[in-house]
């Protein structure tokens, strides 16, 4: 068995969600999914397929996006893993509703951060172990800190 790390460096103003699904319909029903979410959502979906032709399935509304999604699931190369790559939204806006896709077996990561994938590679194909979101902790947040936090939800919409 060899290990890898496959980084992933969402482009400025992208967010990305890393999952793990099953079957064929996947890249259709989360395009359904994310497109009722959000209006004026852009995002590219990429599925690794486990069987048959085994090919990289792809979609949505933003090319770019399907374009980089497509090439970063293929370097992964794990079977069932999906990634989708987000602008003009956050994953908080389309979580609740992508784990309730049929497909959708789990949520490895959502973030904007850098992402090593882990990946395991046996004879018979590859796996996602894991994943490193961002950086380590440089300290423990204090009043400042606190009040910035605090701060920044509440410039950017989500607390009053």
């Amino acid at each position: 068995m060899e290990f890898h790390s496959v980084e992933i460096k969402p482009p400025e103003g992208v967010q990305l969600i890393l999952a793990q699904s099953h079957f064929i319909k996947t890249v259709e029903d989360v395009f359904e999914c994310m497109v009722n979410c959000v209006p004026g959502i852009k995002f590219g979906i990429a599925f690794c397929e486990a069987s048959g032709p085994c090919l990289v399935r792809h979609d949505g509304n933003d090319k770019e996006l399907e374009g980089l999604a497509a090439d970063h699931i293929y370097t992964i190369g794990a079977g069932h893993s999906l990634l989708i790559l987000i602008k003009d939204a956050y994953p908080i806006n389309v979580l609740p509703r992508l784990k309730e896709v049929p497909e959708i077996a789990s949520v490895f990561c959502a973030t904007s951060n850098p992402v090593q994938v882990v990946v395991a590679e046996t004879p018979q194909g590859r796996a996602i172990l894991g994943v490193v979101d961002g950086f380590r902790p440089k300290g423990i947040e204090g009043e400042k800190e606190i009040h910035q936090r605090k701060q920044f939800l509440r410039d950017i919409g989500y607390k009053k």
